[in-house]
């Protein structure tokens, strides 16, 4: 699914998003924002590449960090929840991994989680992405994209 195509189910369902974003810096808010009448829809998003922002601008609770590690799904579902709290949105979308090359945690670069939050409940995935940080990034995004319309179609 395109932003686009996210953009048009968003305003065909008269509903809003948002976005946490760490390892995508903003890329998945960029891309949707991209789209001509997306100004409709998106609601904003959140860039908190730094871990001390995701308890301070997303309301992550760090003892979840601490248990969980910043790269993981409980993380993922909190900065979606945030995003969506913090912006007034339908739906929330939190992004966290490791793009690389260096491992984050012990983890590998390509480790991604990635959550939707929305009205009714969270859904989210952890993948191993192959390739580059961009390539990482860039299907990141692509995957939250899809995970949205996953949450739609649920």
């Amino acid at each position: 699914m395109t932003a686009a195509d996210v953009v048009a189910q968003l305003v065909a369902r008269h509903e809003t998003v948002a976005t946490c974003e760490s390892l995508t810096g903003g890329l998945l808010v960029g891309e949707l924002t991209t789209v001509p009448g997306s100004s409709a829809v998106v609601r904003g998003g959140l860039v908190t590449y730094a871990t001390d922002l995701k308890t301070s601008l997303a309301g992550v609770p760090s003892d979840l960090i601490v248990e969980n590690g910043v790269v993981s799904l409980p993380v993922a579902e909190a900065m979606a929840r945030g995003a969506r709290a913090a912006c007034g949105a339908t739906w929330g979308i939190g992004l966290t991994g490791v793009a690389g090359p260096d491992r984050v945690d012990g983890l590998p670069p390509g480790t991604v989680c990635i959550a939707v939050a929305g009205p009714e409940r969270v859904r989210s995935v952890r993948e191993q992405l192959s390739g580059d940080r961009a390539e990482v990034r860039r299907r990141s995004v692509e995957r939250a994209l899809a995970l949205l319309s996953e949450a739609w179609a649920s």
